[in-house]
């Protein structure tokens, strides 16, 4: 009987996500017998991998779940919440609401459908400042009103998150009984990780058009950067067609790619959580997509 539901190359963000966890267990076991300056560089590609999680095996397995069978991905998506310190089953409703917005800019009444839109704080219709953006958004989210919603629609998955969340801290709190000091450690790098998250994200759309479907996103197209990412940078593509599993990404784009020229697709060289490093960036005072590169 198939184990994995769409395809067997799903078996490598699965076992990067259990080695994943075990970089976190092993953390803690290393931190009484490791000098400081050692365990700061392994923070900091903990930090990293968050984002790369989130972005990637985290992000892909919302749109297609892994496994066929339904206790299984719910299993997986504990794991993930145990790693990275969120629910996952939240996560879905936030990024499930990021693309019916598809970082829209707010309307009439002040607000975005996309609530982690890179227009919803911002002034003028401009983006907000990727700075308060990137150190602002980890405190933004409303627990409990993702809650509610997901318990009007699956008010099994919202418990579920509750368990995620609170097996989450319950660790926590153990971890802290054995060596309160990990936990001094652990924090700075976890809040890091959620940041370089939202970094990843604000350059995932900053330069897109909110108005055309089809350049909805930002792309990038290293080989080494799709490689590690799970083809996180074709996200111009994933946007426009968010149920296409992540290893045809490159297929996709292929078969679009005249018409992304015609809409202007904003496409950036460098990855997207390095998109300030890129020369053909908008400037913030100008509209996004009056600056574009092709592809």
């Amino acid at each position: 009987m198939k184990i994995l539901a769409h395809s067997k190359f799903d078996a490598i963000p699965v076992i990067c996500a259990i080695a994943h966890a075990g970089y976190l267990a092993a953390l803690f076991l290393l931190f009484p017998h490791t000098p400081l300056w050692i365990m700061l560089i392994l923070g900091l590609i903990y930090s990293v991998s968050i984002s790369w999680n989130i972005n990637g095996i985290s992000h892909n397995f919302i749109h297609n779940p892994y496994f066929r069978w339904k206790p299984l991905n719910y299993a997986f998506s504990w794991l993930l919440s145990v790693t990275m310190g969120f629910s996952q089953q939240f996560y879905d409703l936030v990024h499930h609401k990021h693309h019916q917005g598809n970082s829209d800019r707010p309307a009439e009444n002040g607000d975005t459908v996309d609530p982690i839109s890179i227009y919803r704080h911002g002034h003028d219709d401009e983006p907000e400042n990727p700075w308060s953006y990137v150190f602002l958004s980890f405190f933004r989210d409303d627990p409990k009103q993702i809650f509610s919603e997901i318990k009007r629609r699956k008010p099994f998955n919202a418990y579920f998150g509750v368990i995620e969340i609170a097996s989450w801290l319950s660790v926590m709190v153990i971890v802290g009984i054995l060596n309160w000091k990990f936990i001094v450690f652990y924090a700075p790098f976890y809040y890091f990780g959620h940041c370089l998250s939202y970094l990843n994200g604000y350059y995932r759309h900053y330069g897109g058009n909110p108005d055309e479907p089809i350049a909805w996103g930002v792309s990038s197209y290293g080989r080494l950067y799709n490689a590690i990412w799970f083809n996180n940078g074709y996200h111009a593509e994933h946007h426009y067609k968010p149920k296409v599993h992540w290893t045809k990404m490159h297929r996709l784009h292929e078969q679009i790619r005249e018409e992304q020229i015609k809409a202007g697709v904003h496409v950036i060289a460098p990855p997207h959580a390095l998109g300030f490093l890129d020369s053909n960036q908008p400037k913030r005072t100008e509209r996004p997509e009056t600056q574009q590169v092709p592809l």
